[in-house]
């Protein structure tokens, strides 16, 4: 059996979909009254709790050989304390309860993040830089993944239980109710700029290949005690990016540009009013936001093609396509139907 945690979120059901697609049985971790939708379709078992939550997670880990842990707090805004309950506390609970389950390996999806927010050009990292460097002030979703990490770390240092991290970038794919959206509204009305000259290579990649990444380190024996970033599917820059969303969508290309320290500065501006102000929502743009975007840095993800032999199997010129007619299918009033449709076709890896 193989538990996932966050099943209704964007990596982790596309985690589900790649087990059942093997044949792999799934339980997966949901709130009680949760919306169960698309899970519906894949025939999982259901675990009825939460991360905070540890007589459910007892229940939730008995019998299970892989714990996949994609849950978290996730997003650039909201209190410290939302993050620590669900991004650390939780992470404790469940780790403590896979271990005294004896479940065989934990797979723990971290974050290129957890770095820290590393700028510059021709910074390259790979999994053997520091973790948690130059940290912004209020970067809570960071804090909570450096601190989320080390705890597993410490786990299997103790002998606790076998684990291996993958840390992805900023993922997409369908089911992505986040970023794609707010993406294809600024193109759409005009307001979408490039960072700097766009010509930065972006790090992101496909869900559907985070999870390949995720299911072949759960596979290998060699994965254990180890890291690996699932960074990217290939070289593509932001202005290409943002080309082939504009191209999906009819529109024409973004052409404006704003100098990176300048929108730099004005995020800063806007959360300083947020938090002097206490805003429920978070500002229009955050220095997280415009680092994920323009920075010129880049995370290597060589390790997990050398020691994985981790081939991303949907590339950009596929995925962000299928990606927006996803969205618009359920921007148009598709439910389940565009969930399901959106990847059915799309490769398997053989290695899996």
């Amino acid at each position: 059996m193989n538990l996932v945690t966050g099943a209704s979120g964007l990596l982790g059901s596309h985690i589900v979909e790649q087990l059942r697609r093997r044949g792999r049985p799934v339980r997966v971790l949901l709130r009680r009254g949760a919306a169960r939708g698309w899970l519906e379709t894949q025939g999982v078992e259901y675990a009825e709790g939460d991360l905070t939550d540890a007589a459910s997670l007892a229940t939730a880990c008995r019998g299970v050989g892989t714990v996949y842990h994609a849950a978290a707090r996730v997003g650039d805004w909201g209190p410290w304390d939302d993050f620590v309950r669900v991004s650390i506390d939780g992470t404790r609970e469940l780790i403590d309860a896979a271990a005294a389950a004896k479940v065989q390996r934990f797979v723990h999806v971290s974050s290129i993040s957890a770095y820290g927010h590393v700028n510059g050009p021709g910074i390259v990292l790979d999994e053997t830089a520091p973790l948690g460097q130059n940290v912004y002030r209020w970067s809570y979703y960071t804090r909570a993944k450096v601190e989320a990490e080390r705890l597993v770390w410490d786990r299997h240092r103790r002998g606790a239980i076998p684990v291996s991290v993958i840390r992805p970038s900023w993922i997409y794919g369908p089911r992505d109710r986040t970023s794609i959206a707010r993406i294809i509204n600024l193109i759409r009305t005009r307001k979408a700029k490039l960072l700097g000259d766009g010509e930065n290579r972006l790090n992101t990649v496909y869900a559907g290949n985070v999870a390949e990444c995720c299911i072949l380190a759960a596979d290998s024996p060699r994965a254990v005690g180890q890291a690996y970033n699932a960074s990217h599917d290939g070289t593509i820059t932001q202005r290409q990016m943002y080309d082939l969303i504009a191209r999906a969508l009819g529109c024409p290309p973004v052409t404006k540009c704003v100098p990176y320290r300048a929108a730099y500065n004005v995020a800063f501006l806007l959360e300083c009013m947020g938090h002097l102000f206490r805003w429920k929502k978070p500002p229009m743009i955050t220095r997280y936001s415009v680092w994920l975007m323009g920075r010129r840095s880049f995370f290597e993800a060589q390790k997990a093609r050398e020691e994985l032999g981790w081939r991303p199997s949907i590339t950009y010129d596929v995925g962000v396509p299928m990606t927006v007619r996803w969205h618009l299918a359920k921007e148009g009033g598709a439910g389940v139907e565009a969930d399901v449709q959106a990847t059915a076709n799309a490769p398997i890896l053989a290695a899996g």
